[in-house]
């Protein structure tokens, strides 16, 4: 078997932070797909690692557990790839038919223009509306503020002159495809899905950013800003949205990085003490975002050709033997023997009347929401509500303040007239 980890390993430098695999672990298995793109290149895509991650895989004859980079040569070696991640949405560009290819462009060079990079640098609200004439069925699935796939899908259009959206109709019209993409690209595989209690899990992503400190990462982090980014924050020229800059670790020391020797000791430590805080949230935050990716687009996936998904409990690594490894290999086992495991793989429930990109749009909070569920959320979250209350408030307010001149006008009558009869008293009593 051989190892293909996910993206940001794909990156020379930063070794601690992306927690990439020890020399010793690679020497155990075969490792690919690791320290291969300059950090500076900031134009290498998911499509870029489909590309390269299927260059070979015209006569499949073994089980694929997970799929990754060199797969049709190690296929030819007889060997099994086995994609570790990580990040989900590339598993999911090479397990199915979900990517468009637009004009092949050579990596390795920061001379190569990025059309879709260019039109980020554009007005959101612009870019939208200049998709929604040439494209509006895909204008109408995502937000204005979603500038990366409204860019996407504009450079899709700009360099083939077909529409986003007709690609992914001709995607989902083809044997096996279904509303989330086109056909399975491999007829034999599992995902094996490695999962464990929230607290549990919480509080070992914190032990890992721990440990990473202790191994050095500071002193990686100024390495690397000192050599790729410290030039680029002088000319104000630095983004966090692309290639390895945009990866969890790094954009989030910024502050500390950047003023570290021009401010007093107490304000760096607390810089610091920020930085650390900030990317254990937001690890926290990714593994729980993941977890969902595989409930939403591998569990609840509608269409009869989806691979089965097996869990593994991890809670309790003194029970890895187990709960794990044995499991583990027993599954795998079978798949190359081509029988089914004794194990029952994860089943969950499939809405396939729910569009996950219809378009709401909430006039109260002055917001575009794309998706059932998330409509179905958003009506029901503390803010929405609470602006629903003051908007009723308002409305009964507004009821109240009409009805009280005409109140105002009777009584003021009422008392006119009152006055006018008490004048006629005294007048009469004065000529008495």
């Amino acid at each position: 078997m051989q190892m293909l980890p996910f993206w940001r390993l794909v990156y020379e430098g930063l070794d601690i932070i992306t927690n990439k695999v020890t020399a010793q672990e690679q020497r155990m298995c075969q490792h690919h797909m690791i320290s291969f793109v300059d950090p500076l290149v900031t134009n290498y895509t998911v499509v870029d690692f489909r590309n390269k991650a299927t260059d070979a895989l015209l006569d499949i004859k073994y089980c694929d557990v997970f799929l990754n980079i060199h797969i049709e040569d190690i296929f030819a070696r007889d060997k099994i790839p086995i994609v570790v991640g990580g990040t989900n949405y590339y598993i999911e560009s090479l397990l199915w038919k979900v990517l468009v290819n637009t004009k092949p462009q050579e990596m390795g060079t920061e001379k190569v223009i990025d059309r879709k990079v260019e039109l980020e640098k554009e007005d959101g609200h612009a870019l939208h509306k200049r998709l929604s004439q040439v494209d509006p069925e895909m204008a109408a699935k995502l937000h204005p503020h979603d500038k990366r796939k409204v860019a996407r899908s504009l450079q899709v259009f700009e360099e083939t002159g077909i529409s986003h959206s007709e690609f992914l109709h001709r995607q989902h019209a083809e044997e096996g495809g279904g509303p989330l993409g086109g056909p399975l690209k491999f007829p034999n595989l599992c995902i094996l899905w490695l999962h464990a209690d929230q607290t549990v899990l919480d509080e070992r992503l914190d032990k890992r950013v721990d440990d990473m400190l202790a191994a050095g990462l500071l002193d990686e982090l100024r390495d690397f800003h000192r050599r790729y980014n410290q030039k680029k924050v002088a000319e104000n020229s630095q983004d966090y949205q692309h290639g390895i800059f945009q990866s969890i670790g790094f954009k989030e020391f910024h502050e500390y990085l950047v003023t570290e020797g021009k401010c007093t000791p107490e304000t760096s430590n607390q810089l610091l003490k920020k930085g650390i805080e900030s990317l254990k949230q937001v690890t926290k935050r990714y593994a729980r975002k993941q977890n969902r990716w595989v409930k939403n687009r591998f569990l609840s996936r509608p269409g009869p050709r989806v691979p089965p998904v097996y869990g593994l409990e991890v809670s309790d690594v003194s029970k890895w033997e187990e709960c794990v490894l044995e499991p583990a290999l027993e599954i795998v086992q079978s798949f190359i023997q081509g029988h089914q495991p004794a194990a029952a793989p994860v089943k969950m429930p499939c809405n396939e009347t729910e569009n996950r990109r219809s378009h709401h749009m909430c006039d109260l909070c002055d917001r575009i929401i794309i998706g059932d569920r998330e409509w179905a959320a958003h009506i029901k979250s503390k803010s929405h509500l609470h602006r629903l209350k003051k908007r009723r408030r308002l409305d009964s307010d507004a009821v109240t303040t009409i009805e009280s001149p005409s109140i105002s006008s009777d009584h003021e009558k009422e008392l006119k007239e009152k006055g006018s009869l008490g004048q006629n008293e005294k007048e009469l009593e004065s000529s008495v």
